[in-house]
């Protein structure tokens, strides 16, 4: 019974100074985050998806806050309607700005895109661009398999099988 005593408190001693350690380092090692990171990503969409050049939302958020303006900023799913709530939480203007849309260099339609090769296998765009770039001769063009109307959740995505 004394053995097992001793070893109940021992392990109870070395709990209790390693929770003080832990504490101790947790204050010591503490990282600031100004609370505006978080008001700002509360406002995006969520939608993680780097069209604004940053990676995510949370990037974006902390780069809008760590910038003296949002000249040169957009959240392409959000728009201008959510870039002006960034303003109002931060204190700046928002100027108007052009959304960015994305150029397809072929035109995009098969027409302009001869099929070079069929591939038999799975249809899933990640597995077309890490083998082959795909069926026709433009591997920046769309694959045609799909996979982005599956992962966006906002709808915004069709599947044209002419172009």
């Amino acid at each position: 019974m004394n053995v097992i005593l001793i070893a109940v408190i021992s392990l109870g001693v070395i709990a209790l100074v390693s929770a003080a350690i832990l504490y101790v380092a947790s204050k010591k090692f503490a990282v600031y985050e100004d609370p505006r990171i978080a008001q700002v990503a509360e406002v995006l969409p969520q939608a993680n998806c780097g069209g604004c050049g940053y990676p995510g939302c949370s990037g974006f958020a902390d780069a809008c806050v760590k910038a003296g303006s949002l000249d040169g900023k957009l959240c392409p799913v959000g728009g201008q309607p959510v870039m002006t709530k960034i303003a109002g939480i931060l204190g700046l203007d928002a100027a108007a700005s052009e959304p960015m849309v994305a150029v397809v260099r072929c035109n995009g339609t098969c027409a302009n895109r001869p099929r070079v090769n069929q591939y038999d296998g799975a249809r899933s765009c990640a597995i077309a661009a890490s083998l082959y770039g795909g069926e026709t001769g433009c591997s920046y063009g769309c694959l045609g398999c799909g996979d982005c109307v599956a992962a966006c959740r906002f709808d915004a995505i069709r599947m044209n099988p002419e172009t």
